[in-house]
């Protein structure tokens, strides 16, 4: 039996019943009240077991042969923890060099599909650079235009947050331009994303970071203004914070 042939036959043996078995034998009532408190989506039906994170990400490391069919049945599950080791499964996937290119498009495409399922900012932070941009890097990436342009927070928060890979690549036109798209968002949550990934592409090209600043810090949000220019010198905080006249926090 070849390697490719063994694998799959593992990746069969491997179900999301035998996950969250063991993730839910590591779950703990005095983590509940920290696990809730950075969950935002307050009108989902979204359920806690009460687990560290670093926890649920070792467990997912151990559980990556498993397949994207299984991983989509953790993705229904309605306990958070459970969605952020199936999320957490999706990243180390699509980070493996082994992994194969039908597989990270299994992998993109589950994400897409099952985007109700990624309620809450930190299940978008923590699979969108890899699952989402990795496999659209070399695509058409229409995909995160449309996203951005949606009606659900963490649709928009994804368009941006997937073009952390491109930064990674030195390729920031598109941080920019979906940053252009998100500037008036209302949702902290989006400004903090904008403005953070903004500033990150700074760092690679920081004539970009300025030019959109120079267009649009009279009127983007004060938080998203404030996160965009972080890492800028005193000087240059105080002349972009000085033309803000926008009071939204």
């Amino acid at each position: 039996m070849g390697f490719e042939q063994l694998k799959a036959l593992l990746m069969k043996k491997i179900t999301a019943e035998h996950f969250i078995a063991e993730l839910t034998a590591l779950s703990s009532e005095s983590e509940l009240k920290n696990v809730q408190r950075f969950f935002r989506d307050k009108n989902s039906d979204t359920k806690f077991l009460g687990l560290r994170m670093a926890n649920i990400f070792k467990l997912a490391n151990k559980f990556m042969e498993i397949s994207v069919h299984e991983i989509a049945k953790l993705l229904k599950s309605e306990y958070y923890e459970i969605r952020m080791g199936a999320l957490s499964i999706m990243d180390f996937k699509a980070r493996a060099k082994n992994t194969s290119l039908e597989i990270k498009k299994d992998l993109f495409e589950l994400y897409i599909k099952r985007h109700d399922r990624i309620n809450n900012w930190d299940l978008v932070d923590r699979s969108a650079p890899y699952v989402v941009g990795g496999y659209l890097f070399d695509k058409d990436r229409k995909m995160l235009y449309k996203l951005a342009r949606s009606k659900n927070v963490w649709e928009r928060r994804t368009a941006i947050v997937a073009t952390y890979f491109f930064i990674r690549q030195n390729d920031l036109s598109d941080t920019f331009r979906i940053a252009e798209i998100l500037v008036n968002d209302s949702h902290d949550l989006i400004q903090k994303a904008v403005g953070s990934w903004i500033r990150e592409a700074g760092k690679k090209d920081k004539l970009l970071l300025i030019e959109f600043l120079d267009s649009h810090a009279e009127s983007m949000p004060k938080t998203m203004l404030r996160y965009a220019i972080g890492k800028l010198d005193k000087k240059e905080q105080q002349h972009y914070l000085s033309k803000s006249i926008n009071a939204r926090h």
